[in-house]
């Protein structure tokens, strides 16, 4: 009897810590609203939770969150507060706020960016270029990175950017029939895929002629994974462990990849072998510089590369195919300029590139709608008045090109997709686009992907016709870039133009 009463004081202390503990954390919540609630924002729908019903729901219903938050920032303002938790985060819908927080390298990256270094326990991206914090160590890696941005180096990855393209095109030269349905994204992911990992890292895939590849899978899986982290319980969801073990396989996989590469670029630097001045080259270069810098480190940034160079180019191509098959006016137009520049020729050269005016007008239209990477954030160490709104030190402040993108106040009829906007004499909001972000955090490798796109776009303009098969819903997935959900499912057909010509 004694030890049985003993057990039950034990479970009543236990059961009254937990009370205790909830109402702690209660009190803690309650100071949070205290401390944020004078910023403008919906009503929460819980006290405990605030808004993260509502962006779950959104999130298992494969809604776009930042479309809810632009309808919060066109009713509330420019500043806006939402809550999940403990945590508030602030939406920063402001040209004059872009350039404060963007443009200058004393505002560090938010802590958010910590929860991609792993994914549900296995080391992710590490301490890589997208998610170093610590600027002046990202200074450094970005300083030993550039070389392999450089122009000249750039200008000689052509003749791989026309080679891969061209598989591509042969490839849809089999199936441009006007009937066979052709999943343009897919085939977009195969060849930007089979570029990076080419002209990166020195990697064969052969991903467009091998349906078993399965890096394609693992970039998807990893991308999901890192938007499932946005609730914060999604490991203790039951239904969700199968997922999660097969993100931690994903990630595996990738940096598993990376670490294989490294090791062989290595030994051929050991043994004297000539070797490609590439991204996997300069890493390894500013690894012989930088003291104590080990081998997960240099994965960080392999897979930094890999996933960002494949997915970031295959979505902004798959939903610029999606707008031109709903422009026929536009595609015809871009079309046109593809024949005057680059006529029949099969080998695109740089100098054709910068010709190539309306294309690059459509592309950045095509990014200001979806934007790949929506946004970006920052943290705020001191008290500052944006907008008019007090902001308390501490915060992450949240900034996104795909709201900006789709505001009446910057673009006029935002949802028309209007390559003109972009004209080199047309007026253009200052710091509301942003889909490579802006200042000294910007995208090492946006020139990179805006070359290895207008090749591929060309070509396929040069060579195809192209519809979409009917059905579609034009919706937007968000999996942690942005991709369009349906798979833009074309029929394809031969151009008579360069049919004639050859």
């Amino acid at each position: 009897m004694g030890l049985l009463t003993l057990m039950t004081a034990g479970l009543i202390l236990l059961l009254i810590l937990v009370v205790l503990c909830f109402l702690l954390y209660c009190g803690y919540i309650y100071y949070v609203h205290m401390k944020y609630d004078h910023i403008p924002g919906p009503p929460r729908d819980s006290f405990l939770f605030g808004h993260s019903p509502t962006i779950m729901k959104l999130m298992k219903n494969n809604m776009v969150m930042y479309d809810t938050f632009l309808e919060w920032v066109e009713k509330y303002g420019p500043v806006v507060r939402v809550n999940s938790l403990h945590s508030t985060i602030i939406i920063v819908i402001s040209p004059e706020g872009v350039k404060e927080f963007l443009m200058s390298p004393k505002y560090t990256k938010d802590k958010f960016y910590e929860r991609i270094e792993t994914l549900f326990g296995a080391r992710f991206l590490g301490k890589g270029l997208v998610t170093d914090r610590d600027y002046d160590h990202w200074h450094k890696q970005r300083r030993m990175m550039d070389p392999a941005f450089s122009r000249n180096y750039l200008i000689g990855l052509m003749g791989t950017f026309n080679e891969t393209a061209e598989d591509l095109m042969e490839i849809l030269g089999d199936k441009a029939d006007g009937k066979c349905q052709v999943g343009m994204h897919d085939m977009l992911g195969r060849v930007t895929l089979d570029v990076i990992a080419k002209v990166a890292f020195g990697m064969e895939l052969n991903s467009l002629h091998d349906d078993q590849t399965p890096f394609t899978r693992a970039i998807t899986t990893v991308m999901r994974g890192m938007l499932e982290t946005r609730n914060p319980l999604v490991k203790y969801i039951p239904g969700k462990r199968a997922f999660i073990r097969e993100v931690k396989e994903s990630v595996k996989l990738l940096r598993e990849t990376g670490r294989e590469c490294i090791l062989q670029r290595r030994k051929a630097i050991q043994d004297g072998e000539d070797i490609p001045m590439d991204i996997l080259t300069q890493i390894l270069k500013g690894a012989e510089i930088e003291d104590g810098c080990s081998l997960e480190d240099l994965i960080d940034n392999f897979v930094t590369f890999f996933v960002a160079g494949q997915e970031t180019t295959a979505n902004q191509l798959s939903f610029a195919v999606m707008e031109l098959a709903r422009n026929p006016e536009i595609l015809t137009r871009v079309q046109t300029e593809v024949d005057e520049v680059l006529g029949s020729k099969r080998d695109i050269e740089y100098e054709d590139l910068g010709k190539l005016q309306y294309l690059s007008q459509v592309l950045k239209e095509t990014l200001r709608l979806y934007p790949i990477a929506p946004g970006t954030s920052r943290a705020l160490e001191k008290e500052m008045v944006i907008e008019g709104v007090r902001v308390p030190p501490g915060t992450t402040l949240m900034f996104n090109t795909y709201i900006m993108g789709r505001m009446e106040k910057y673009y006029p009829d935002p949802l028309v997709f209007n390559p003109d906007r972009f004209h080199p004499d047309a007026p253009k909001p200052s710091y509301a686009y942003f889909p490579f972000s802006l200042g000294p955090r910007s995208c090492i490798g946006q020139v990179f992907a805006r070359m290895e796109a207008k090749v591929v776009m060309a070509k396929l303009l040069q060579r195809f016709e192209f519809e979409l098969v009917e059905g579609q819903s034009f919706r937007i997935m968000d999996t942690g870039s942005l991709r369009p959900m349906d798979g833009v499912i074309c029929r394809l057909r031969p151009r008579a133009e360069h049919k004639s010509r050859k």
